[in-house]
């Protein structure tokens, strides 16, 4: 059985989130300054975002940044 990695468990709580705020890709990269193919790779466990890229996305997302490594 293969391991979930914790860039793709951070992906996952991600796109939950985005999605529990119906939110796009689209929108959730112009809230944040964030590019939406760098979302993508985020929610998809290839990126190992940065503490300040994890902030922006923890405002937009309204949840503190803890919420989002709570997995």
């Amino acid at each position: 059985m293969a391991r979930t990695s914790v860039q793709q468990k951070l992906g996952k709580k991600i796109q939950g989130l985005r999605n529990d705020n119906k939110l796009t890709q689209e929108k959730l990269g112009e809230l944040t300054g964030l590019d939406r193919t760098y979302i993508s790779d985020i929610e998809r466990g290839v990126r190992n975002p940065s503490l300040k890229s994890l902030h922006k996305l923890s405002k937009a997302l309204d949840v503190p940044m803890s919420e989002l490594v709570n997995f």
